[in-house]
């Protein structure tokens, strides 16, 4: 199904996980839809291409553990309507000292929400994972069954492909520049660099790190996002023990509260490696990257060593990917009108703070009720609000503040 001419009930400008998980709701709705990315499809120059992300529901914040629990479901959805896997079943497991109020307040989430978990101490996380990992004894272990792995670069992919089927028109290299009201007809009119002109009844921003800019440049307004780049860092399994932190030896997922945030994944798509990275970056302008600037290892180099017992080798990482984030100063995401000169007609969805990937199914079912409806239901949206950052630079308070802020120098 092909749309003739130039007109569109909703064009979306940002073709990563955001704006395809978006185009392919709007699309299924019936939606004439269009996505517009600056650069090619499936670059690797943002925030969703790679080997794997985590998805997991163990939040200190109540609010996204009931997204990720929805959002499981519409993976799965999309999988089986797509015809082949993204997302790769794991447990999860969360750790850290025992008084760490972030990983206490994970603990009272998944009780409110009925996610079933495991409170174990160091002897208990010893036992259940045969050695392989081992905790302080001043700490506990929190272990879920809804964990594991998606494919970012296949998922955006599948998304691109289910759009695509739906009738979405997708086009890359297509760098907006500006977007104007229809005086006349009402709607607006988006233009790119290269002088193409496309109108919208609605229009949907996830460009990602390159959100603020964006937003700076067709509006005015300035969202409290930085840019941030960070290092994805895989470590090699010491000889004969390769096949024991592999997803089907029910190695997890995994997640280390504290400073520094630590997170990784079993191996899967390199053999023998097992990705453990620190949650954080260095600010940076996303079309000026410094391209590899990692901050100090230290401590993450004592954490595998201590943590994996020496089964990891922990000397340096054998392979670095680089990836962008897109932070808030309370590292919640941005999920709201742009409002001022364009009312409701423009929606903005970013500032993920490198935790949104697993959540984009129910991002974009949220953005294209916004779009088309004008509110959304089921999921509380002043959280996500441009407005708490004129009640409170900061956003929202948090009684966690230990683990809000990880966000610059990989502290």
């Amino acid at each position: 199904m092909a749309y003739s001419g130039d007109e569109f009930d909703v064009v979306v400008i940002g073709g990563g996980i955001m704006g395809s998980a978006t185009a392919y709701e709007l699309a299924k709705r019936g939606q004439k839809t269009l996505v517009l990315e600056q650069f090619d499809f499936l670059h690797h120059r943002g925030s969703s291409h790679g080997e794997s992300r985590t998805i997991r529901a163990t939040y200190p914040e109540d609010y996204y553990c009931a997204m990720a629990i929805e959002s499981y479901k519409l993976w799965e959805e999309a999988e089986s309507e797509m015809g082949f896997k993204v997302y790769y079943k794991a447990q999860q497991f969360d750790m850290g000292p025992s008084d760490n109020k972030s990983l206490l307040s994970v603990i009272s989430s998944c009780s409110r929400n009925s996610l079933s978990c495991q409170i174990l101490d160091s002897q208990q996380v010893a036992e259940k994972f045969s050695g392989r990992i081992n905790i302080p004894e001043n700490w506990i272990g929190v272990s879920t069954e809804l964990g594991g792995i998606i494919k970012p670069t296949k998922a955006v992919a599948m998304f691109q492909s289910l759009a695509i089927r739906n009738g979405a028109i997708l086009r890359d290299n297509m760098e907006v520049i500006s977007m104007d009201r229809d005086g006349a007809k009402g709607g607006l009119w988006v233009l790119t660099a290269n002088g193409e002109k496309f109108w919208g009844q609605k229009c949907i921003i996830t460009a990602g790190a390159w959100a603020k800019k964006l937003v700076r440049t067709v509006s005015g307004v300035e969202l409290p996002i930085k840019a941030l780049e960070t290092a994805v860092c895989y470590w090699r399994t010491k000889e004969g023990h390769e096949k024991e932190f592999g997803l089907g030896a029910e190695f997890p997922t995994f997640a280390s509260y504290g400073q520094p945030y630590i997170y990784g994944t079993p191996t899967l798509e390199f053999p023998g490696l097992i990705k453990i990275a620190v949650h954080g970056g260095c600010e940076c302008d996303p079309d000026k990257r410094p391209w590899g600037t990692v901050s100090s290892m230290d401590s993450l180099k004592e954490w595998i060593q201590e943590r994996f017992s020496g089964i990891v080798d922990n000397g340096a990482p054998v392979a670095t990917q680089l990836c962008m984030y897109s932070m808030t100063p309370d590292e919640d995401y941005v999920i709201d009108f742009l409002d001022g000169e364009f009312g409701k007609d423009v929606v903005i969805g970013g500032g993920f703070s490198g935790h949104g990937f697993k959540m984009a199914p129910i991002v974009g079912r949220i953005l294209a009720d916004l779009a088309l409806h004008g509110e959304t239901k089921g999921v509380d949206l002043k959280y996500f609000s441009i407005q708490r950052f004129e009640d409170n630079p900061r956003g929202n308070l948090k009684d966690y503040e230990e683990q809000v802020g990880c966000s610059s120098n990989h502290k």
